[in-house]
């Protein structure tokens, strides 16, 4: 595999040496040299709830974790978007689109516990029209509600009301899949099955795992990936982890695209540093996540058998050893050539080889990567020369034009275009002083594909430790 490293010379151009811009309406706009150019103009706000839970655990708000991937989506015409209220009652809205009214209902959950990996993701099953929701689990067992058929698919027929959800339930339909279940996303599949994708087991010691819906029931395709094997580099070795994945994408080939990271359980294998995540991984499945190719094509792994392992051949696409406080979860996309994109943050090595503090390291230090393979098979790397500021993720969506847009922690949007190879990084919107974010945010990846419109769900920081805060949605239109 061919050295990723950099262009800096490009890096340098871009953060610096770039046109004037135009700032309209909060949005600065780089040089209008072709019509297919990023740009994110916007268009609207809203409010979901002026006091929506609050607390701060593992650096993040469980309204708005980036891992949750499914906190906001879009299907026929209407954005739904889930969350816990002050009371800590699950909640659904959902809006038509273009109307900044959003009606929302409980749906008989209360979160359990003050820990905010135990979000709340919703996925629709096209074949059925239901909204399906999985929620409040860290490692431990989950919680399950779906929807009547058809109110996702005939909206307007349906009134929005909490009589449309079914009875929460600690299985999918009588399916257990894990009682150590973390981490869902839902992704509906070329044969519009709605999959799940989860985590089985604990941090530095789980499998990722993936359960279908066909339509009428549920079943547990199975584990993914092992949690065992030996893992050494020049500070020791480490023999549990698991695999944490940037999400799980279609093309529109029908190739299922997954990046990832894996964290070790010993920290033997580190400088000192308080993190163990290593390398990015690739994985493509060309029959729906049941056997999984590395990026040459080999098949390394069978769904429910034979298992991906850390020594897997040919799937680490950019290494890192486990000193740089590479973030784990962060994002993904896949183009409209079908070809895969990564998003990475780390600490460059030019700021020290020995991250001891994950938490001070990232805040001072980390920067983003773009990481994508071209259609020579040849992957690259990029560094996106925005400081992060930040413990926490990003997220990557690409438009129309294959541009790429890079949503940073705060609400800042910076941009590279398809035709400059994704290397002409710029700042096209900065919210950090006018949101009031928190950090993370969510982003509704479908609507994109639909109408063009970024949709990002964001909460404002407290004015207090637990104080309830607004939870709101922006909305920018992107070229189409």
């Amino acid at each position: 595999m061919m050295s990723l490293s950099p262009n800096r010379r490009t890096l340098l151009r871009s953060a610096v040496g770039g046109a004037a811009a135009l700032t309209i309406g909060g949005v600065t706009m780089g040089r209008a040299t072709a019509a297919t150019a990023p740009s994110a103009t916007q268009i609207s706000t809203s409010v979901l709830d002026s006091t929506a839970l609050y607390f701060v655990s593992y650096d993040g708000l469980v309204n708005n974790n980036a891992f949750q991937k499914n906190g906001i989506l879009t299907y026929n015409g209407y954005q739904y978007a889930v969350w816990y209220a002050s009371d800590r009652n699950a909640t659904v809205a959902r809006r038509a689109l273009g109307s900044t009214t959003w009606s929302k209902v409980t749906v008989g959950h209360t979160l359990k516990a003050d820990d905010s990996h135990n979000v709340i993701s919703a996925g629709i099953s096209p074949s059925d029209g239901r909204l399906h929701l999985v929620m409040d689990s860290h490692s431990n067992g989950y919680f399950y509600v779906k929807s009547v058929a058809g109110l996702v698919s005939s909206p307007a027929s349906h009134s929005w009301t909490a009589a449309q959800f079914g009875s929460v339930q600690t299985s999918m339909d009588g399916v257990a899949l894990t009682s150590t279940f973390t981490y869902p996303q839902f992704i509906v599949s070329p044969q519009n099955r709605l999959q799940l994708s989860y985590r089985t087991g604990i941090s530095g010691n789980g499998q990722a795992a993936l359960a279908e819906y066909n339509g009428s029931t549920w079943s547990n395709l199975g584990n993914w990936t092992s949690n065992t094997g030996t893992y050494t580099n020049t500070h020791g070795s480490s023999s549990f982890r698991n695999l944490y994945l940037h999400g799980l994408d279609y093309g529109s080939d029908g190739a299922l695209h997954v990046f990832g990271t894996w964290r070790e359980q010993n920290g033997a294998v580190t400088c000192g540093a308080d993190l163990t995540n290593h390398d990015t991984v690739y994985f493509r499945s060309t029959d729906y996540g049941r056997t999984w190719k590395n990026s040459a094509g080999t098949t390394v792994g069978t769904t429910g058998s034979s298992l991906v392992t850390v020594n897997s051949s040919g799937i680490i696409v950019d290494s890192l050893n486990p000193d740089h406080a590479l973030m784990n979860q962060e994002s993904q996309a896949v183009d409209s050539n079908n070809l895969p994109h990564a998003l990475i943050s780390y600490v460059p090595g030019r700021f020290g080889q020995c991250i001891t503090s994950y938490e001070a390291g990232r805040i001072a230090y980390a920067r983003p990567f773009h990481i994508y393979k071209d259609s020579s098979g040849t992957w690259h790397k990029t560094e996106v020369p925005v400081a992060m500021n930040s413990t926490q993720r990003s997220q990557l969506v690409l438009d129309a034009y294959n541009n790429a847009y890079v949503i940073m922690p705060f609400g800042r949007i910076v941009a590279a275009s398809a035709s400059s190879s994704w290397t002409d990084w710029a700042v096209l919107y900065d919210g950090t002083s006018t949101l009031n974010a928190f950090g993370e945010v969510l982003v509704d990846h479908t609507r994109i594909a639909q109408d063009g419109v970024l949709s990002i769900l964001y909460q404002e920081k407290s004015t207090g430790t637990t104080t309830p805060s607004p939870l709101h949605v922006i909305d920018f239109q992107l070229p189409v």
